[in-house]
């Protein structure tokens, strides 16, 4: 007979080492998303500041709805800033605030331990889809 199991119950704010967990949750689930990822990435290589047309671009495979979105969505955040400049046609920029530049360091992080792995997920992967 095996060792019997013993189920821990974790408390979700141990977890993220957080007194308010859901916040933590809310702002991952934005900050992690492929999207905001490649935007950050983007306007950095773009000098920080950009037109849409030039993040439509650069950011491969993204819609304009959903970069107009998830640059909303970073506008909201306090991210990026946004500036309309009342010319015609009209001309949009976008700008990393603080913040934002705050978020390039970790972002970077999980892009480079992407590259260093995805070979060994999709090993991963092969095997497990093998079985």
């Amino acid at each position: 007979m095996g060792k019997p199991t013993r189920t821990k119950q974790l408390d979700p704010a141990a977890v993220c080492r957080s007194s308010d967990p859901m916040a933590v949750r809310e702002l991952l689930t934005k900050v992690g998303d492929k999207w905001t990822i490649f935007i950050v990435l983007s306007l950095d290589l773009l000098g920080g500041r950009a037109r849409f047309s030039e993040l439509e671009r650069a950011v491969p495979g993204i819609s304009q709805r959903m970069l107009s979105s998830t640059l909303k969505t970073l506008e909201r955040d306090g991210m990026v800033t946004r500036e309309l400049f009342p010319e015609v046609p009209p001309r949009v920029e976008y700008e990393m605030t603080d913040l934002g530049r705050s978020l390039l360091r970790p972002t970077q992080g999980l892009v480079d331990w992407v590259k260093e792995n995805w070979q060994q997920v999709r090993d991963a992967q092969s095997r497990y889809d093998e079985r």
